[in-house]
């Protein structure tokens, strides 16, 4: 299922105002509505049903596969998109229902683009539009006040699409990286970039995309002492009320990553239901890290769970202590730059959980 009418209404809403005058109508009934139906339902319930969030920067340009989606592999996944059992739903929507534990359907997807690259507005948003998808761009502003050029997206077009009723997410002023940045050189950029919101939409938006996926826990406290609500990585895994909302995951597309199959398994993912992880801040001290979390109550086999670290060919070993604690080593430590861990255990024959982390090493 996809989201028309109401639904694009309220992606522009929900992110940034004005809208226009007749979505004002649409979503006053709308809203009107969900409310009087709405049934409450205890947040436990809804944690560990969570959200598939994909994330997209280029639309066929193939000279960058390291950050384009070929045509082909972005119409394959939006026939897989309307034409299978998800529901495609507004980032804001998912993210309201996460923040205040309302019930999220099963398969609940969306989409989201970072960089506000020109082939959003040329090759992926007549296919979207076409297919009634919704969908978010995380912007990076600098750019845009340099008058975007040939490979960037303008403000007026951002107007365009915010007026159509795509969401629009900040991504930073610079697109700098936030764990090797100062706190001064955080706030100062997340500053620059409200401040262009304002004077070019009228608006600051809410949710945010950090630049490369990548944060620091000062990063984050500046991310929500800005007054932002969400925040998200690149890192794989299903985005759930019980992660910390300031670094939600999501799964990243390009060329590579971009088959179909692998589409339809991280659309269909569940959450894995990761508690009390450490280690809590991204850039990593001790390397190889300490890593380790408990898993929700509910979830099963776990003597089938496996983890694997981005750099190591195998799985990491996993240290079960109690019923439902894991401890994963590592023989070698992550290289400097970006790492991860992947976590999944199978649901049932059709699906996974899925659970990823990603850090930080400083470089000497």
């Amino acid at each position: 299922m996809v989201r028309g009418g109401a639904e694009w209404c309220r992606l522009g809403a929900a992110m940034v105002h004005p809208v226009n005058v007749a979505c004002r109508a649409i979503l006053a009934a709308a809203t009107w509505t969900a409310l009087a139906g709405a049934t409450p339902v205890a947040i436990a319930q809804e944690t560990l049903k969570g959200a598939v969030v994909f994330v997209y920067h280029r639309f066929g340009e193939d000279d960058v596969p390291s950050t384009n989606i070929r045509l082909d592999q972005f119409d394959a996944h939006l026939r897989e998109l309307t034409g299978g059992e998800y529901n495609v739903l507004p980032l804001s929507e998912i993210t309201a229902a996460m923040r205040e534990g309302r019930a999220l359907p099963d398969r609940t997807v969306a989409i989201t683009i970072d960089d506000a690259y020109l082939s959003v507005y040329t090759a992926a948003l007549p296919r979207l539009r076409e297919a009634g998808i919704p969908f978010t761009v995380f912007v990076a502003t600098d750019q845009l006040d340099k008058g975007g050029g040939s490979r960037y997206m303008t403000w007026s077009h951002i107007r365009e699409l915010r007026d159509a009723g795509v969401e629009i997410g900040a991504h930073s002023a610079g697109h700098g990286h936030f764990p090797t940045m100062s706190e001064d050189e955080v706030r100062a950029d997340l500053a620059r970039s409200s401040a262009a919101f304002e004077r070019e939409l009228g608006a600051v938006p809410y949710l945010f995309a950090y630049p490369y996926g990548e944060m620091s826990l000062e990063a984050q406290e500046l991310v929500r002492e800005a007054g932002f609500t969400t925040a998200f990585g690149q890192h794989s895994g299903v985005a759930e009320a019980g992660l910390d909302m300031f670094y939600q995951p999501r799964f990243a597309l390009n060329e590579t990553y971009g088959a179909i199959s692998r589409f339809v398994l991280a659309a269909n993912a569940l959450p894995l239901g990761a508690r009390d992880i450490v280690p809590v801040d991204p850039v990593l001290v001790q390397n190889p890290p300490s890593f380790g979390f408990t898993v929700a109550e509910g979830v099963e086999p776990l003597d089938q769970l496996n983890c694997f670290a981005s750099h190591e060919s195998t799985p990491a070993r996993l240290e079960r202590l109690g019923d439902r604690r894991f401890e994963v080593r590592l023989d070698t430590a992550f290289p400097p730059g970006r790492g991860r861990f992947n976590c999944t255990v199978r649901a049932n024959s059709e699906r996974w959980r899925w659970f990823g982390v990603q850090f930080y090493v400083p470089r000497p």
